[in-house]
């Protein structure tokens, strides 16, 4: 269930789609907490509701993501009914994603990198960047006007590649880390899954060190990084952050 009544329309500023419930946790925790610090509405839409997991169940993980919304400052959350690992791109399902997006208005949207392990991951990438096209096209009925957000960014935390920015998420990283742990069905030890996963005692350790070298390449303690795909724009060369040597 979302996290704000049905009534209340206000346009979220930053809307996270995510493949699965904990992913937006992983991948841009941070940058949503910044985010609601600044006095920013922030939001999250997953796409399914976790039923393949090997761990936990989809109800497990509901509650969850309740629990993991309220620690990051999130607005509103939902997740919608795609079948986890295998989830197409798929007319009908850019659909569903168009009355979100024509639902809360984000200017915002963050995606998942478009290379991925996982395939339902990679394909979220292509998925909800149609969506955000499709939603601008006004002969697309779907009983809302029209919309398209302004910026979309990719989470590019897992991928191999050179970040086009940092979001410095020092202040946040022990709350990121609690909301990422509210998923205590997929990340506290247990038999399941205990090949798979990396063992509680070693999460902390790996998510800092991972937020602690997307840091250094900034000039921070702590960060994630993002890829967009259009070139910046600068308007005062003396205002550019990060220092050069």
């Amino acid at each position: 269930m979302p996290l704000i009544e049905e009534a209340d329309r206000q346009p979220a500023d930053v809307l996270a789609i995510a493949a699965h419930r904990d992913d937006v946790e992983q991948t841009c925790g941070g940058t949503l907490l910044r985010m609601a610090a600044r006095g920013l509405r922030t939001a999250i839409l997953d796409l399914t509701r976790g039923e393949a997991g090997t761990r936990g169940t989809a109800e497990d993980r509901a509650r969850e993501a309740d629990e993991a919304a309220n620690l990051l400052g999130v607005s509103w959350r939902r997740a919608l009914d795609l079948p986890d690992g295998a989830i197409e791109n798929t007319f009908e399902n850019r659909i569903k994603i168009v009355r979100v997006l024509r639902e809360i208005r984000p200017r915002v949207v963050i995606l998942p990198y478009w290379q991925a392990r996982h395939p339902d991951h990679a394909i979220v990438a292509s998925l909800g960047y149609e969506a955000c096209f499709l939603s601008g096209l006004a002969k697309v009925e779907t009983g809302s006007a029209p919309y398209r957000p302004f910026k979309i960014v990719y989470a590019s935390l897992y991928a191999d590649v050179r970040p086009s920015f940092i979001v410095d998420i020092t202040p946040f990283i022990e709350q990121r880390h609690a909301a990422l742990m509210a998923y205590k069905s997929q990340y506290a030890n247990q038999v399941a899954g205990s090949a798979l996963f990396v063992p509680e005692e070693e999460i902390r350790e790996r998510t800092y060190a991972e937020a602690r070298h997307y840091g250094l390449l900034a000039g921070v303690k702590y960060g994630e990084p993002f890829v967009q795909k259009e070139v910046g724009l600068v308007d005062d060369l003396t205002l550019l952050p990060v220092q050069t040597i």
